[in-house]
C-alpha cells in the first residue's frame, strides 16, 4: 500500500486508488492512513466524524463507512499483484477489525509521513554533528515530500485538524533547520526570495524573521534587515502585546552596530527562537 497525506490524500493498494470521494469515508480513511499499522480507536473515529455529538447510529454508520472502504480495497486486490508482491489476502486482512478499533495494514508499503520523519531525523542528526551541507540536503529532500497542506482535500474534524496542525509544526521545524543549514554554508543570497515569502506568510514567526535579517545583512542589505525587525516588532506588539525575544533583540543590536564587512553570527542552539504564529 502506498499512502500520501502531505498534500492531497492518496491511498493506493496494488497501484489502484482506494480513496473514496464521499466526505466522511474520506475522513475515516485519512485517519486510518495517517496511523497505518496502528489501531485507531472507534472513539477517535466517532469524534472525528461527529465532533462530540454523535447520533445514536454512530457505530453502525461507521461500520458502513468501513464496509465502503473494504469494497474499494477488494476491487484493488482483484488486480494482478506486481512482481514480487505477496498476496494480501482479503479486504478484511487489509482493513482489520480489532478489539476497540480498526487498523489499516500497509503491508510494508510506503508512507510519505514516515519517509518525511526518517529524512528529517537524519537531517537533525547531521546538524547536531556539524554536517551542514548534508543536513541541508536531507531536510530539503524531506520537505520535497510535501505538495501542499496535509490532508488538503479532506474536510477534517477534530482529530484530523489536530493532526494537520501537528504535521505543520513538524514541517516548519524542518524548514527552519534547513534554512539554518543553508545559512551556515553561505547560501544567504539564495535564501532571500524564499524568506521574503515565508515572513509574509508567518508574520509572527521569530526564527524566520531572524534568518531573513541575517540573510539580508550578509548580502550587504543592513538597512533592510533592520526594517524586517521593526516590522516584526510592530506586528508582535499590535497583535500579541509582546516585544521581540531577547535573542532577536540581540541580533538586531549586532546588525545595528556592525560595520558592513563585519560578520553577524546566528544565535546558538540554546538561544533559538521558538515563537510561532
Amino acid at each position: 500500500m502506498d499512502i500520501e497525506v502531505l498534500g492531497t490524500l492518496a491511498v493506493r493498494e496494488n497501484g489502484v486508488s482506494i480513496t473514496p470521494t464521499a466526505a466522511k469515508p474520506r475522513q475515516v480513511l485519512a485517519l486510518l492512513a495517517l496511523h497505518s499499522d496502528q489501531v485507531v480507536p472507534v472513539s477517535a473515529l466517532i469524534e472525528e466524524l461527529w465532533a462530540g455529538a454523535p447520533p445514536r447510529s454512530a457505530r453502525t454508520t461507521l461500520q458502513t463507512y468501513v464496509l465502503q472502504l473494504r469494497a474499494l480495497i477488494a476491487t484493488a486486490l482483484e488486480q494482478s499483484p506486481a512482481d514480487g508482491e505477496a498476496d494480501r489476502g482479503t479486504a478484511k486482512d487489509v482493513l482489520v477489525t480489532l478489539p476497540g478499533g480498526y487498523l489499516l495494514n500497509s503491508g510494508g508499503g510506503t508512507s510519505d509521513v514516515r519517509e518525511f520523519d526518517r529524512l528529517a531525523g537524519m537531517g537533525y542528526r547531521a546538524m547536531d554533528g556539524g554536517d551542514f551541507p548534508g543536513a541541508a540536503r536531507l531536510l530539503r529532500e524531506a520537505l520535497s515530500l510535501w505538495s501542499g497542506p496535509a490532508f488538503a482535500d479532506v474536510q477534517g474534524g477534530i482529530q484530523l485538524d489536530m493532526e494537520t496542525q501537528r504535521l505543520e509544526e513538524t514541517r516548519l521545524c524542518a524548514l527552519d533547520q534547513r534554512i539554518e543549514a543553508d545559512l551556515r554554508i553561505g547560501r544567504h543570497r539564495e535564501l532571500l526570495a524564499e524568506l521574503t515569502v515565508l515572513v509574509s506568510r508567518y508574520r509572527t514567526h521569530e526564527n524566520l524573521h531572524g534568518q531573513f535579517m541575517l540573510a539580508l545583512h550578509r548580502s550587504g542589505r543592513r538597512g533592510e534587515a533592520l526594517d524586517v525587525y521593526q516590522r516584526l516588532r510592530t506586528t508582535l506588539v499590535r497583535e500579541l502585546g509582546l516585544e521581540p525575544s531577547a535573542a532577536l533583540r540581540r541580533l538586531q543590536r549586532s546588525i545595528l552596530m556592525a560595520s558592513p564587512e563585519s560578520p553577524v553570527m546566528a544565535e546558538s542552539g540554546a538561544e533559538r527562537l521558538v515563537r510561532v504564529g
